[in-house]
Formats: C-alpha cells, structure tokens, sequence
C-alpha cells in the first residue's frame, strides 16, 4: 500500500484517488440514477442540480483546505470561481451548436454528460502538459501571465461578434469525409444504416454525435484561457486539475438554467476581462514589488469574487425586463 502514499504531480496518489473516485460516483450517480431516463430538465430542476454540485465542490474545497492548508483551500476557491465564471461563455456557445443540430432538449443533457467526461481527460492531458512546461521552464508563467493581459485587454474592447456554426471547418470536413445521418436516432451515437451504392450496411454517425464532437473541440478552445488562468493563480497541479474539474462537472446541470438566461449575462465579459487582466498582472507585480514574489491568496480569491459578482449583479441589473432574444424573434415574425 506504499504507492498511495507515494507523490505523483506534487501530491500524493491517494489524493487522487480520492478525487477520481468522488468523480466517478458522481456521473455515475447522474447518469445512472437521475437521468436514468432521457427527459428535458426544466430550470427549477437544472437550479436544484446546479447546487448540488457547488455544495459538493465547496464541502471538497474544505477536505482540500484540511488537508494541503488554508493557502491550498483559498487557491482551490479562487480557480473553482474563475472556472465557473468562464464556463457562462461555454453555455452560449454550447447553445448555438445544440440549435445548429436540432438537438432536442431531451438528449441535450446525456450528451452533455458524455461530453463532461472527454473534458476530464482532455483537461488532465493539457493541465499535466502546463505543469510540466512550468516545472522545467518558470518563465512559462510570464507567458501565460502576458497571454491573459492581451486576452482580458481584447474582450474589453472588441466587441461580440456572432458565432456561425455552418462555417466551422470540422463540421465541413466531418460530413466531407464520414458518414453523418441526416436524422437523429434518440440518444444513439452510432447507427447502422443501408449504404445508396453498396446496399450493405455500414455505420455511420448521428448529428448528436457530432455536435459532441464539436462541443468538446470548443472546450479546448476555452480551455486556451481557462489553464493558464488557473496556472496563474497556483502551480500546484493537483489544485489546478481539482478546481477545474469541479467547475466543469456543474456545468451541465447549471447549462439548462442558463441558457434561458444567458442573454442576461452581457456586461459580464468585461468583469471576466477584468478578471484576466488583474491573474495576468499579478504575476508579474508579485515578483517586482512583493517580498517573496507572492501575491496573498485570500487577496487574490476577494478581488476575484468582488469582479465576477459585480459583473453577475450589473448585467442583471441592465438587462431586467429584456426578452429572450428568441421570443423577440418570435413576436416580430
């Protein structure tokens, strides 16, 4: 039994066990329990869900804080927060690619399941290959800390520019070079289907999917700002890793809730840009002004939280009484 004491990234293996299993009991849980059977989640439900998952990330925070010090705890907050606030953009575009399939709200919720676990996966390989980069070459951070600012300094002065789904080149290439029903199958991935020209059957894939696909190519994406962000705040991979992940896996059930609302959220991009500009220079203000080269966490997690609920309160403030941009349509048409 030495090995689950042994260090793997920086912390021992049992940590990670621990984590992994409380994981896996989660979807299992979700997938096997709650959503045993397909069904649209309405949003007094999604809610529920949603918090849910925070209880369950906030009492994991605090195993966190006994465990690894109230440092490791206000860091593991401080990312959990950043990641959560992130993930609104993630819904949006979530939104725009489920509409593109035709996705009916009855499958939106496995696949987003499915999706989730990719994303654990795709996650711990990008987050292995910063910490890596970090240990072996410290000045890595100055990118990462430079990248934020340029990325925080571009979402407060460009404006929203509407995503086009039909134009993504995956999408081109997918349907260019396989097989892709035109029809959906229910909650099926892969079906077999007659070939036009052979009339043998053969698999092929269904518009779910491919919008699976899609939505987890998007994840990387977001992913370009959200590791650094978090490698920003802490190099302790374990921290990094646990904190993201904790984030996403509310993501889900929080998606039905906000993509009623999420019009809502406008003014929140530039309390986020905020965010990135204040992670991103505090790297480099830590080592030039502070002793120690440390910025104080409990500091760091304050402003964070004080620029993303500023942000959540302002845009509801602005936006109260705008219809959904659908029922807007809809009552003009």
């Amino acid at each position: 039994m030495d090995f689950l004491f042994a260090t793997f990234l920086g912390t021992p293996a049992w940590f990670w066990l621990a984590f992994l299993g409380l994981v896996i009991a989660l979807t299992a849980f979700d997938l096997g329990i709650l959503n045993k059977v397909d069904k649209e989640m309405g949003i007094a439900e999604s809610l529920r869900l949603s918090a849910f998952y925070i209880a369950v990330a906030m009492l994991f925070g605090i195993w966190v804080w006994f465990q690894k010090g109230a440092e490791a705890g206000v860091l593991y907050y401080t990312g959990f927060f950043i990641e959560k606030a992130l993930s609104i953009d993630n819904v949006f575009v979530i939104s725009l690619i489920f509409t593109y399939f035709a996705i009916p709200r009855q499958y939106q919720y496995r696949a987003l399941l499915w999706g989730i676990i990719a994303v654990i996966v795709l996650r711990g390989i990008m987050i292995a290959l910063g910490a890596a980069m970090v240990q072996q070459f410290y000045w890595v951070l100055y990118i990462f800390a430079a990248f934020l600012i340029a990325t925080g300094v571009k979402m407060l002065f460009t404006g929203d520019e509407p995503m086009d789904i039909s134009k993504n080149p995956f999408i081109s290439f997918m349907t260019r070079h396989f097989r892709v029903t035109p029809d959906l199958h229910g909650q099926k991935f892969i079906v077999q289907v007659k070939d036009e020209k052979t009339g043998k059957m053969v698999r092929a894939m269904t518009p779910l999917l491919l919008a699976l696909i899609v939505i987890n190519l998007a994840d990387l994406v977001f992913a370009v700002d959200s590791v650094p962000a978090i490698f920003a705040i802490t190099t302790d991979t374990f921290i990094v890793y646990t904190s993201n992940i904790m984030a996403i896996l509310g993501l889900r059930a929080l998606y039905f809730a906000l993509a009623a609302m999420v019009h809502r959220f406008h003014y929140l991009k530039f309390a986020l840009a905020l965010v990135l500009v204040f992670i991103g220079s505090k790297i480099f203000l830590a080592d030039l002004l502070l002793e120690g080269g440390k910025f104080p966490p409990v500091l760091s997690l304050a402003v964070t939280i004080a620029l993303i609920l500023g942000g959540i309160v302002y845009s509801l403030f602005k936006t109260r009484g705008e219809p959904h941009p659908d029922d807007a349509a809809r009552t003009k048409g």
